[in-house]
């Protein structure tokens, strides 16, 4: 019984712990963005095209630095995730070619599912010759 009573303040001490912190992280929280609120009222009349911009060159660079500093022994794992994401590409290229109007998002969709084929199966022919470069000789 005693021991029970024990763990029974042990856990109502967790708990009013817990409570404290939360309240403290909710302070923390409200002065963070208060502190946020100028800065973004601040950039509010800047154009979203350079963040977006931004990131992708950012973007750009990680993956440049990424694909090169691969091992050639994970060369064909990371062939065979960037053919899903490709693949991904493609289906988000199909559904912007489909609305029946023709416009900007028709055309950027079918170049979108052109350079995104191009790298599946450019993948593809890449993995199957590293693949064969493991097969064992027939004598």
């Amino acid at each position: 019984m005693e021991d029970k009573n024990i763990l029974v303040e042990g856990f109502n001490q967790l708990s009013q712990q817990a409570l404290e912190l939360s309240q403290h992280a909710q302070a923390l929280a409200l002065q963070a963005s208060h502190a946020v609120l100028p800065a973004a009222a601040a950039t509010e009349g800047a154009s979203e095209f350079w963040w977006l911009m931004t990131v992708f060159v950012l973007a750009c660079f990680i993956g440049f630095y990424v694909v090169w500093s691969v091992t050639p022994a994970l060369h064909s794992p990371l062939m065979g995730v960037t053919n899903a994401i490709s693949s991904v590409i493609v289906v988000g290229a199909l559904i912007a070619t489909g609305p029946e109007a023709f416009s900007a998002s028709k055309v950027l969709g079918f170049f979108a599912i052109l350079l995104a084929s191009v790298n599946i199966f450019g993948g593809f022919i890449v993995t199957q010759r590293m693949l064969a470069m493991f097969k064992k000789k027939q004598k």
